[in-house]
C-alpha cells in the first residue's frame, strides 16, 4: 500500500474512533495505517497538547473532527517517522483539501508550519 493510501485509510479510522468518543484501535488495518493510528493513540495527548498551544484561538476540541484528525496524523509523522517535513505537510494539506472545507488546507499548513517553526531541535 502507498504511504498515501495509508495516510487516507489512517485518517479514516482515526476519524471514525474520534467521532465516536473511543480510542483509535488500528485492530485489521493495513500494516503502515494500523502503524499511523498506533502511533497517533499512543502520543493522543501530547500531540493534543502541541496542537492546542499552536493553534492560537482554536481549542482543539472545537476543531472540525477531520482537521483535528489531520493535525494529529500530521504532527505524529512530524515528530516520530523519517518522512521528510515537506512531505508530511504537503500530504497533510492534501488530505485537508480532499476531505474537509475549503478553507482547512491553510489551516492545516499554517498549524503544521507553526509547529515546525516552534521546534527548538531540526526536524527533518
Amino acid at each position: 500500500m502507498a504511504k498515501r493510501d495509508a495516510r487516507v485509510v489512517a485518517l479514516e479510522a482515526l476519524y471514525a474512533a474520534d467521532a465516536r468518543g473511543e480510542e483509535p484501535d488500528p485492530a485489521g488495518l493495513p500494516a503502515r495505517s494500523a502503524r499511523l493510528v498506533a502511533g497517533v493513540g499512543d502520543n493522543l495527548g501530547s500531540l493534543d497538547e502541541e496542537i492546542a498551544a499552536s493553534a492560537a484561538g482554536w481549542r482543539i476540541e472545537r476543531m472540525p473532527v477531520v482537521d483535528r484528525n489531520i493535525l494529529r496524523l500530521g504532527l505524529y509523522e512530524l515528530r516520530h517517522t523519517d518522512t521528510p517535513v515537506g512531505v508530511v505537510i504537503s500530504e497533510a494539506v492534501e488530505l485537508a483539501k480532499t476531505y474537509s472545507t475549503e478553507r482547512s488546507g491553510s489551516f492545516v499548513n499554517g498549524i503544521l508550519g507553526a509547529l515546525v517553526e516552534d521546534r527548538s531541535d531540526p526536524i527533518g
